[in-house]
């Protein structure tokens, strides 16, 4: 991997105040590049810019004229933009009596006492609102930034673009069906989009990161993560410091011919 060779060039990073996205951050402008930090976090974007001596836009990326607003801002203030990074996302809440369930179904499953086992009703119990939020952010949130950039980038005729799905965008697992659906759809926009404009010199691949040590896995129960841990290969979480190292790779020239292109990063979970 080639280092120092994004100077001059402007990438625009969503989710950038904490976790994934500071990491990208903090990557990106180790090789000379300028950083905007989105954040829907004025005091967790500003941190992330003072470090980095970058920019920040605070918005909601679930916002779609905010998005368009600041993106056309960025390329005002600094002629350009090279890279566009959605990262922004949110985990579904805790719910400590349905995980409960689910892990005492587990057991009752592994000891073949199938009608033992009480639906734990996570669709049934989604609701309407928390659908509709996880989709705004998540794949909405995507669609808005892709489209943004490509409004620069394609008359520019260059330019990258790295949407952060997840393994579950691959491998959905029960109790969380807004999550998996919304980074399923993350997958199917990367490669359309990625097709679409590979002939104007605009670059358009996604991430699927497996499970990462980072803060929004916080609130998770010890035990469901444990037994998570369990059947990832690799033994442990991932670093947010090695996902930046393959998102820097998909941002960069190394990735030249990459476009419309997945990566998981799973520690072999996938």
């Amino acid at each position: 991997m080639s280092h120092g060779d994004l100077t001059g060039q402007v990438a625009f990073i969503t989710g950038g105040g904490s976790g994934l996205g500071a990491a990208f951050a903090r990557r990106l402008a180790a090789d000379g590049a300028t950083i905007v930090v989105n954040d829907i976090s004025a005091d967790a974007a500003s941190a992330v810019a003072i470090e980095l001596n970058g920019d920040t836009a605070v918005f909601d990326v679930g916002d779609s004229a905010a998005f368009d607003a600041e993106v056309d801002k960025a390329v005002e203030r600094h002629g350009r933009l090279d890279i566009m990074i959605n990262n922004a996302g949110i985990a579904p809440p805790p719910d400590p009596e349905r995980t409960q369930r689910s892990i005492e179904n587990q057991m009752k499953r592994m000891e073949g006492k199938l009608d033992e086992m009480v639906p734990p009703d996570s669709t049934v119990g989604l609701s309407d609102a928390d659908w509709d939020r996880m989709m705004r952010i998540h794949l909405y949130g995507t669609f808005y930034g892709t489209r943004a950039a490509l409004r620069h980038m394609t008359p520019a005729r260059s330019g990258s673009i790295v949407n952060i799905s997840s393994v579950l965008g691959l491998r959905p697992m029960a109790g969380a069906l807004h999550y998996a659906t919304a980074k399923a759809g993350i997958i199917a926009l990367t490669k359309s989009v990625g097709q679409e404009v590979a002939p104007f010199g605009v670059r358009v691949n996604a991430v699927c990161p497996g499970w990462v040590d980072t803060p929004l896995l916080a609130p998770m129960d010890p035990m469901l993560m444990a037994g998570i841990v369990m059947q990832i290969p690799r033994g442990r979480m991932a670093t947010a410091g090695e996902l930046a190292e393959l998102v820097r790779f998909l941002a960069g020239p190394d990735s030249s011919y990459c476009n419309g292109d997945v990566f998981a990063a799973s520690g072999g979970f996938v």
